[in-house]
């Protein structure tokens, strides 16, 4: 299927400008990184991620009041999804001191003497995020586990025999802001719907791990492209993705919490839509470089600079549909995908747009002005 038929527009002729164009849209997300930062996600910045959600839309004022007297440090929070009920709580904590421990745990404990009167039970292990009760009975033990599970803990029996005594009980952050809500916003019922819990140290080697995948794909594409074509064309297309990655990288960074439910925090899934949006612009980039090589062999005499041109037109229809295609499934993907796929949907639909301009007007115009400024003939 062919959308367009001997098309003869000059797209290099105009490159001057829109390398303008791009350094001014790099500079301005530099300048967004720096003022703004990237919202690193529990993924890289370690800590603990849980998503309340209440029944009825509440006031982040309120909720951030109540997570300081919970005593959780220094917090995070910001409205998860398009609607103010669900709410995240974002905080570097990621085990309970002694002290909330022991709240929680007279708490739990409160909630059995609550439920069975004059139950026999005593604490039979203990951890730094588990308590085991043993109970007299395990008909006592059944209905105690129960109880705890659908008043939100994270409770189950410790077997699954018959005789089984014990109930295990696991305490988490997520334990402690239900704790605190609970007495905060009376008469509003909520759930945790989410949580993430990430030490320092993973964070740091995820981090480390995702710039070295980001630098190797670049790398391994320059061999691949110069191999395959011409040193001058592997260097053009990296040129061009360093590019993608800059655009797309401040994009992310301006637009993230600039409109409602518009979260870009930097997640391992945004890490794969980066990768993605690579693979995806250098296949463009190889399917012109691999016309412009064609051209060179049948059009020995016209120019270098009308015939990749000639290349550009004569692939373009290839080009909007492949994208466009692309492009209709990342946009279902952005506004039904739910809060979990946005910022990687967004990030690729980003990244889509800047290689598709990227191919052109970056790579393909690299190639030219650096065999110009050579004065190196290509042949192949």
């Amino acid at each position: 299927m062919r959308l367009f038929e001997n098309l003869n527009i000059d797209f290099l002729s105009k490159r001057k400008l829109f390398y303008l164009i791009s350094a001014t849209i790099i500079l301005l997300g530099i300048v967004s990184i720096v003022i703004k930062g990237l919202d690193l996600g529990i993924d890289f910045k370690g800590g603990s991620e849980v998503v309340v959600s209440f029944d009825k839309p509440v006031a982040i004022g309120d909720v951030r009041d109540a997570t300081i007297r919970m005593g959780l440090g220094n917090v995070e929070l910001k409205t998860f999804g398009a609607t103010t009920e669900n709410v995240l709580v974002r905080t570097e904590l990621q085990d309970l001191d002694q002290v909330q421990f022991d709240k929680i745990k007279a708490s739990i404990e409160s909630l059995i003497n609550k439920s069975i009167a004059d139950t026999l039970y005593s604490v039979k292990e203990q951890t730094s995020s588990t308590v085991v009760y043993s109970f007299d009975t395990p008909e006592n033990a059944n209905l105690i586990a129960d109880k705890l599970f659908l008043s939100g803990f994270q409770a189950g029996l410790v077997s699954k025999e018959q005789d089984n005594l014990e109930v295990i009980v696991r305490l988490g952050i997520s334990d402690l802001i239900k704790e605190g809500l609970r007495t905060e916003f009376t008469g509003i019922n909520f759930d945790i719907i989410k949580e993430d819990k990430v030490g320092p140290k993973i964070g740091e080697e995820l981090k480390r791990d995702a710039i070295i995948a980001i630098v190797l794909a670049l790398v391994v594409i320059l061999v691949y492209v110069g191999f395959r074509f011409k040193f001058t064309f592997g260097l053009g297309a990296v040129f061009a993705l360093f590019h993608d990655v800059l655009v797309t990288l401040g994009f992310v960074s301006f637009f993230n919490g600039l409109m409602p439910g518009l979260n870009l925090e930097i997640t391992q899934s945004v890490i794969a839509a980066f990768l993605a949006l690579v693979g995806f612009s250098v296949n463009d980039t190889v399917v012109i470089f691999d016309r412009i090589r064609e051209n060179l062999k049948i059009h020995k005499t016209m120019d270098f600079l009308s015939l990749i041109n000639f290349s550009i037109n004569r692939t373009l229809s290839r080009t909007i549909l492949t994208s466009g295609t692309v492009l209709i499934v990342i946009i279902g993907l952005l506004l039904f995908g739910g809060e979990v796929n946005k910022g990687f949907a967004f990030t690729l639909f980003i990244g889509v747009l800047t290689g598709t301009y990227s191919t052109i007007y970056i790579a393909s115009a690299f190639v030219y002005d650096w065999t110009t400024k050579s004065k190196k003939k290509i042949q192949f």
